[in-house]
């Protein structure tokens, strides 16, 4: 079924929606993000935190476009954000043992702790949030929440691979 379609949705999976909204919108105004990078020492915005984020959870270093398409941005964004990352000492490009001509982002040592101080603060805090429930909710939790990640992934890819590519 398309995000369109006519047909009737199933009443649990449409129950669903407005916890989603409830949960972005609590998330958003409570300045979760902010609050975690205030916690972390962290003066960057929003993108660049995302970047060695993104960088942090790859475990390894990553092309441009590696780290566009798992933020699902355009490449240009990234670039000015590496950049900016760049000139504050918290990534560098080392060569691709693949293509000499290409390079690979990692954090420093200086960004990898500044982005595990933000990871440490927002996984603190929702363990704190979730810490009083049953140990197989909280392990439900994580299961259902990683498999939707992985489906709702699946879906948009396979969506976006039907209609024009997106400019990078």
């Amino acid at each position: 079924m398309s995000p369109t379609s006519p047909s009737a949705p199933d009443p649990a999976a449409l129950a669903v929606l407005p916890r989603l909204a409830q949960l972005s919108n609590a998330v958003t105004r409570g300045r979760l993000a902010e609050r975690a990078a205030e916690a972390a020492g962290l003066t960057l915005d929003r993108p660049a935190t995302g970047v060695l984020l993104t960088l942090h959870t790859a475990g390894r270093a990553l092309r441009i476009g590696e780290i566009a398409d798992r933020m699902q941005v355009v490449g240009p964004h990234v670039t000015r954000q590496v950049q900016a990352l760049e000139r504050r000492g918290l990534v560098r490009r080392v060569g691709d043992p693949q293509d000499r001509r290409a390079s690979l982002i990692e954090p420093t040592p200086e960004g990898a702790a500044a982005v595990d101080r933000y990871a440490g603060s927002l996984i603190g805090w929702f363990t704190e949030t979730i810490g009083h429930w049953p140990e197989q909710d909280r392990a439900d939790l994580g299961r259902l929440l990683g498999r939707l990640a992985d489906d709702v992934t699946a879906r948009l890819t396979a969506l976006e691979e039907t209609q024009d590519p997106p400019a990078r």
